[in-house]
This record gives C-alpha cells, structure tokens and sequence, in this order.
C-alpha cells in the first residue's frame, strides 16, 4: 500500500487520524495495483480549545517554515470579538515578539481600526501563516495548506460576526481566487462554508508605501462597518 509520507506527517500534527478501509488493504508483496482507499473528512478538524490550539501551533513541525522561525505567531486579541482580521505572515518583529501586527504596519493597522471606533483589544487579529516565510516572500501553496486547518479552528472558536482580510495575500488565500486585490475590494464575500462575511482592503504595510490609497482603505472600512451594522438589523 502506497502512503505519501509527508501527507501523513500533516495529518499527524493536526491530530487528524487518517482511516483506511480494511476490505480495500493489500499486502506490499502483492502484485494488485489496487492502492488503500483513505477517506479524510476535510471538516475533520480537532475540537481543541484555544490553549491546545495554541500549544499544538507553538510545536507545529509541518511544512519546512519551522526550522527558520524564532517563534510562532498564534494570534492576539479578544476571543469574543466581532471583528477578526487576518493579515499575510508575521515579518521580522513579528516572528521576535510573537505577535501580529508589531512595528509600524502594527500601529498603522491600530489607527485604522480606532478610526472606526475599535482598539486594538476589542478585535482578533490573526495571519494566514503562523511562521514567517524567510526574507518576507509569499507564503507557498503547501504551506497555507499546513495552516489552513489552525486558521479554521480559530475562526470556529471565535465564530466573528466579520472577517477583514488585509492584503491581497490573505484575500486571495481566504477567498480561494487569484483575483487581484483592487478588484476584491468594495463586495461583500463569505468565508468558506461558514456564511461569515469577508471584506478586503489594502495591507498597512502596503497603505505605508503608498500613503495616496489610505483614503481607499478608509472606504472599505466604513464598508465593512455598515455590512457589519446591517447584518445586526
């Protein structure tokens, strides 16, 4: 029977068992090329609690990501909130302190958020990835595939009335599109099969460089606050 090892090391970390159906196994001398049959439910996520979330995050070996990082980047905030935004992959300061959004795409990030009336604290913010990628590049195909089922679960804890996907990373990853981000913005979206509502804007890192497109982030914003509004109608 043929088993992609490096499948099954994923699925190991996540906790995930994988099941084979018995009247499908053949022996390795037999000459039938008839491989086992693996089912994996793709729901199948553990039901961890946030601490175990985080633990089995701190001590994730899946993709190659974990033999360059300093620290994993869990997520931060109110497990409560309303608001969850999801940026790219932490960066440099990130991976040091172990947070989100640090440094000045952090603070610029806050002053968004204060512009409509949300601190920091009242929101949850979380990445695609939870390592960072060596000298900033994007994230692989495998390795959001790696994060995915820690992002799904944070998303299922903390069940947000909206979800802002900053940066045409985190956009296009959580929307499954390789559209560009201009044209992501202004619409609303939902996130996978949960109904929750997406809205895109511009990453502060990005807004920094091009300080012309803040006005751009600012409508998205007011966007998502109104959807956010009209959904508690």
């Amino acid at each position: 029977m043929s088993i992609d090892l490096r499948h099954q090391q994923y699925l190991d970390v996540m906790g995930i068992q994988r099941w084979v159906r018995r009247d499908l196994i053949v022996d390795d001398d037999e000459t039938d090329s008839h491989d086992a049959s693996v089912v994996n439910d793709a729901g199948n996520i553990p039901l961890l609690d946030w601490e175990a979330l985080q633990a089995q995050v701190a001590g994730c070996t899946a993709c190659d990501l974990h033999r360059t990082r300093t620290r994993t980047v869990f997520g931060v905030g109110n497990k409560q909130a309303e608001w969850l935004v999801i940026g790219e992959a932490p960066g440099a300061e990130e991976d040091r302190q172990g947070e989100p959004f640090v440094g000045r795409a952090g603070q610029l990030l806050n002053a968004m958020l204060l512009a409509i009336g949300l601190r920091r604290e009242q929101v949850y913010i979380a990445n695609i990835l939870k390592c960072r990628p060596p000298n900033n590049r994007d994230p692989s195909p495998e390795e959001v595939a790696c994060c995915e089922p820690y992002l799904k679960r944070q998303v299922a804890l903390l069940k947000p009335k909206i979800i802002l996907a900053v940066g045409r990373i985190a956009a296009q990853n959580l929307l499954k599109t390789d559209t560009r981000i201009g044209a992501l913005r202004g619409k609303r979206y939902a996130y996978a099969d949960t109904g929750i509502p997406v809205v895109v804007t511009y990453h502060p890192a990005y807004l920094l460089r091009s300080p012309k497109e803040k006005r751009k982030a600012w409508q998205d914003l007011l966007y998502a606050q109104k959807m956010l509004a009209d959904e508690k109608q």
